[in-house]
């Protein structure tokens, strides 16, 4: 008996099981009941003549037929998708909602703006911002497109690098005229260091000379350490992209600009989404929109 050829939704669908873990998130996912989800699986099987998930009480798991089949699942669907995004930009400007997540600072001192001009040059697509400081699951937030910070590790995710942005040691003026000298680098073990109360890598910073650091005061995110910098109350370490501005005016200053080891683990701007969504016109759009304007 021959093999019949699988359907491209039967295909989504078992993708989508897969990368949500189960019947149910994925039935959750795409808006749909367990039991059309459980449907399509069984029909691709049967289309395939194997098993593709042994299903458990407790958890599916892929067979080998399934771990086969998900490799070239992934590139045919990926290739499929964009070739159709390629017809549509042909034929029309990009259109339809798109959902963007980055961490809070990013989207303060480098989004926000810019969305004025790429709405008006795109004035179909729907933005839709969200921010969270720690990496969320794409699948589970529902999110096109995340931009994070730092080395990506996570190997289902498509990367396009926007670009780095160096690391700095910053303070208040008024603060460093309160307390003693910065001029050397075991001088942070004397002064008051802000941190991240949840990220304790974030913590270890890349300084040239290892230095114990005692931290004073922290906080959940890039842009409340910013904040408690620019009130005086001590020394962080921050991104350029979100400081930029106050080091123009002279709100923060830069201290010990040597002491940093660059280029490090922390510097890369990184646009990523899952490898088996096609890069539809509009996230392009989107990022060769950002990607020449961004100030990192």
């Amino acid at each position: 008996m021959m093999m019949g050829h699988a359907k491209t939704e039967d295909i989504e669908i078992f993708l989508t099981v897969v990368d949500t873990g189960s019947f149910t998130g994925a039935a959750n996912l795409l808006n749909q009941q367990v039991a059309k989800i459980s449907r399509a699986v069984s029909r691709l099987e049967d289309t395939l003549q194997c098993t593709l998930l042994n299903r458990t009480t407790r958890r599916l798991e892929l067979t080998e037929e399934g771990h086969v089949f998900i490799i070239y699942a992934r590139e045919s669907l990926n290739t499929l998708y964009t070739g159709e995004e390629a017809i549509k930009l042909l034929k029309q400007a990009p259109s339809g909602h798109l959902r963007i997540d980055a961490a809070s600072p990013f989207v303060l001192h480098q989004l926000t703006a810019l969305v004025g001009e790429f709405v008006q040059q795109y004035p179909h697509i729907t933005l839709d911002l969200t921010s969270h400081d720690n990496i969320i699951d794409l699948l589970e937030h529902k999110t096109d497109l995340a931009i994070r910070i730092g080395d990506l590790k996570d190997s289902n995710l498509h990367a396009r690098l926007l670009g780095k942005s160096q690391l700095r040691l910053v303070a208040s003026p008024e603060y460093l005229y309160q307390h003693n000298e910065v001029a050397h680098i075991n001088d942070l073990s004397t002064h008051k260091l802000i941190g991240f109360n949840d990220a304790s890598k974030l913590n270890s910073w890349p300084l040239k000379t290892p230095v114990k650091l005692n931290f004073h005061m922290t906080g959940s995110s890039g842009e409340t350490l910013r904040q408690l910098c620019l009130n005086h109350q001590g020394i962080a370490l921050l991104s350029h992209f979100m400081i930029g501005d106050d080091l123009k005016s002279g709100r923060l200053v830069e201290v010990l600009p040597e002491a940093i080891v660059t280029p490090n683990n922390r510097e890369s701007i990184q646009a990523v989404y899952y490898k088996n969504s096609a890069v539809s016109s509009r996230i392009l759009a989107f990022l060769d929109f950002i990607q020449p304007r961004l100030t990192l």
